[in-house]
Order: structure tokens, then sequence, then C-alpha cells
């Protein structure tokens, strides 16, 4: 037996589905069926998909972890059944925060969809937040002043490329890149334009089949206290930014039109 057979085995029976009734759904024979409930054959990605659409779950979670042990009215079901998101709230009701730090870094872009791995973090709470599932992840580098290296952005999960807006901040999970966290602009039908608000670093692209979470920015939990220098240059740099946005805005509204 396999975790995957367990699993289905598992939903089935939850769902009062017979195996006859369930392969028929499938559009295979219950014979075929039997094999994979049994362990003795493995399923392609096909019958995969069509398994984890029927039951509205997505595949990496039947395939890796054991849904038996878990709660799984306490998910997030997002667009296409790409992934499910575990939600934990504390004894008042509020959704706790994990928090992603630098050591489970690493850990995080295999670790997404576990709902195991996701209950190891590290957990807060920040009432004022309001509705919507929420992140922390650590900012390494400069690239994202004032936000420093090891300052923690907490972000409201995104479930469609639609709702990113222009101009503002994220942070990205990448099967490429990783974790980032930039400002983006949707230039491109397909993909995404991600920009660095120190100039010292290029802007470049992500196709958006890269794109695995999107976490929009909400607030920065930091240590540091340092004064912030502002230079005449630098902010008539920020004013030529905010111009820049501007008129690529009124381009793109006068495009739609």
């Amino acid at each position: 037996m396999s975790l995957f057979s367990d699993n289905i085995r598992a939903l089935r029976v939850k769902h009062k589905i017979s195996q006859e009734r369930l392969a028929e759904n499938l559009s295979i024979t219950r014979g075929r069926y039997v094999k994979y409930e049994d362990g003795t054959s493995e399923a392609p990605y096909d019958i995969l998909k069509k398994i984890a659409l029927y039951f509205h779950m997505s595949i990496d979670l039947i395939l890796s972890v054991d849904i038996r042990k878990i709660d799984v009215q306490n998910l997030i079901k997002l667009e296409g059944n790409r992934l499910i998101l575990p939600i934990q709230v504390d004894s008042f009701g509020e959704n706790y925060i994990e928090i992603v730090s630098q050591k489970a870094k690493a850990g995080y872009l295999n670790g997404y969809a576990d709902p195991e791995y996701i209950e190891s973090l590290q957990q807060i709470t920040l009432p004022f937040l309001g509705p919507g599932k929420h992140r922390g992840f650590p900012v390494e580098g400069d690239s994202m002043p004032p936000h420093e290296d090891g300052s923690i952005i907490i972000g409201r999960y995104v479930e469609k490329l639609g709702e990113v807006m222009d101009g503002k901040t994220y942070i990205l999970i990448t099967k490429n890149e990783g974790m980032v966290y930039k400002r983006l602009n949707k230039n491109k039908k397909n993909a995404l334009v991600l920009e660095s608000d120190n100039s010292f670093y290029p802007n470049y692209e992500v196709k958006a089949s890269d794109i695995l979470e999107i976490w929009e920015y909400e607030c920065n939990i930091g240590r540091s206290d340092k004064k912030q220098e502002i230079t005449e240059t630098g902010a008539m740099k920020d004013l030529l930014l905010e111009l820049k946005r501007e008129v690529r805005e009124i381009k793109n509204n006068t495009s739609n039109t």
C-alpha cells in the first residue's frame, strides 16, 4: 500500500462512494481503479488529475500528505485545485500567522503545500490585519528599502493573478527564483515584471507558469530604529518613479478603453 492508495481509499470512504461509481466518474473500469486503491498499480497523470478534480483536492496533497491525519474541512480550497493551504486558529478564532524564519526558508519551496511543514512554523496573531490568509516571510539583502535584511514582511495570500495591482509590493514564491519580495507590474499577458526599489538591481520578468504563490504586502516587522536618510537626489528620484508609474497607468487605462 502507498500513501496515494491510502488517501484515495480514505477519500472514497469519507464521501461514501463505491469503487464502481468512482471508477465510472473517472471513465475507467472498476478493475483498473481497484489496482490504484490496492497499491498494485500506479495511476498515470491524467487519472491523478481526474481524482484531484473529483475530490476538490490538490495532487500534491493526495500524493505527499496523509490526509487521514489532517482536518480536510479546515483547509482553503483555491482556484483549479492548484494548492490547498491549512488554516490554524487560536482560542479566540483568530487565524494564526505562520512565520517563515531564515532557517525554515530553505524548506519552504518543497513544504509550502504540506500541512505538516506549515504547522511546524512559528506562529503569531495580528487581529488588526482583518480577513484573509496571512503569512510572514524574511527579507534578505538591500533591494527593497526601507525594509532591511532580517525584517519580516507579513503578506496576505492572493488567490488569482488578476488581483495583482501594478506598483504594489508582493512576496512571490517561484519555481526558479524561490522566495522574492518585489514591486510588481503586469506589463505582459503571461508574465510579471519584478522591480526593486533600489535602482542598483535591474528589473526582470517571471512567467505566470513559474509562480507558485503570491502574497500581497500588509505590514513589516523589523528591529532596526535607524533613521532613514532622504537626500534631495533620492527625493527627486522617488518623484520621477511615481510619475513614471502614473503615466504607465494612464497608458494602460487608455489602451483598455
